[in-house]
């Protein structure tokens, strides 16, 4: 929305170029609404909302922002009146109406964008953040960056030995490291297992649930057993999980977990509870990286989803 509003306020304004900041507000807007919940989209705004008002300092308000939300819905003590202008943003918001956007896309002008109150609330806060924070953020990085090549620079001539041991940065470079599937003891009396099954799926399973629902196609085939050449024969049953004594960091989701012999087994994608503290120290007794079982991801392609064609095309080794 702020490209087309760019492009709708320009003097030397191209039709070109409001088409293509059309075309691409209408495609995230066709996403928006796939995935739209409106009661609580409609919380979670007026939530936030009265949050930065009581928790930030004045100071880095919008300006005018929440003065014209008193002047119209009541006292900014008041949590109705927080609701009650949500409400009014999701009631008035051409995002929300087709026949407001249809409009608007066939005769559009920066005025009725800079007036729809859903755009006017997402305009306050980028155009207070750009023009008080925007240029004290890009100066910090800059000097940071400056910073961080003197540091390591500085590291590096002290103790030259240590370079050839230096952890590498997995950001927008590669990394390989090295550990073992391992099971661990996070505190006493408990023990994790280096491997999860489907069975776990079973007792976590909460049909309708947003963090614990699965399709009802694969927790049937679950409680039939219906694993094909997937099953772990030594647990009777689909693995779909394992840890490693490998670390992970963000960004390494989805990295190949790849064994000795070079055979791809799993997709790492998430650290442990126990290993929160591993960008500062990394515990070798309590670190641990989840992975998905590469047995579990082929069933899902086969026997969930039904592409036995992919399956054709890949070397299996058991």
């Amino acid at each position: 929305m702020q490209q087309l509003e760019a492009a709708l306020v320009r003097t030397d304004k191209k039709q070109s170029d409001v088409k293509k900041a059309l075309d691409n507000a209408t495609e995230q807007r066709k996403a928006f609404l796939a995935a739209e919940d409106r009661p609580s989209d409609e919380k979670i705004l007026a939530t936030v909302t009265m949050m930065f008002y009581n928790d930030i300092d004045k100071n880095q308000h919008p300006i005018g922002f929440y003065e014209n939300i008193k002047s119209r819905f009541g006292s900014l003590d008041d949590e109705a009146t927080y609701k009650a202008w949500a409400k009014s943003v999701f009631d008035n918001t051409m995002i929300l109406d087709s026949a407001k956007w249809n409009a608007f896309i066939a005769s559009p002008d920066a005025v009725t964008l800079q007036n729809d109150p859903a755009f006017a609330y997402a305009s306050a806060f980028i155009k207070n953040y750009t023009l008080k924070y925007l240029k004290s953020r890009t100066d910090f990085l800059s000097k940071n960056a400056e910073l961080d090549r003197a540091y390591l620079k500085g590291i590096m001539e002290m103790n030259p030995a240590m370079v050839k041991k230096m952890y590498p940065d997995a950001n927008f470079s590669m990394r390989v490291s090295y550990g073992n599937v391992k099971s661990y003891n996070p505190r006493d009396a408990v023990h994790y297992d280096y491997i999860t099954t489907s069975k776990g799926i079973l007792e976590k399973y909460v049909a309708g649930d947003y963090e614990f629902d699965f399709p009802e196609k694969a927790i049937d085939m679950i409680r039939k057993k219906d694993f094909g050449q997937y099953k772990d024969k030594l647990k009777n049953d689909l693995v779909t999980g394992f840890i490693t004594t490998n670390d992970i960091t963000g960004g390494n989701s989805g990295s190949p977990v790849i064994d000795g012999n070079g055979n791809l087994i799993g997709l790492a994608f998430d650290g442990n509870y126990e290993a929160l503290s591993h960008k500062i120290a990394f515990d070798k007794d309590l670190n641990r990286t989840i992975c998905v079982d590469v047995r579990f991801v082929l069933w899902c392609i086969d026997k969930l989803g039904g592409a036995g064609n992919i399956i054709k095309e890949l070397k299996l080794v058991r």
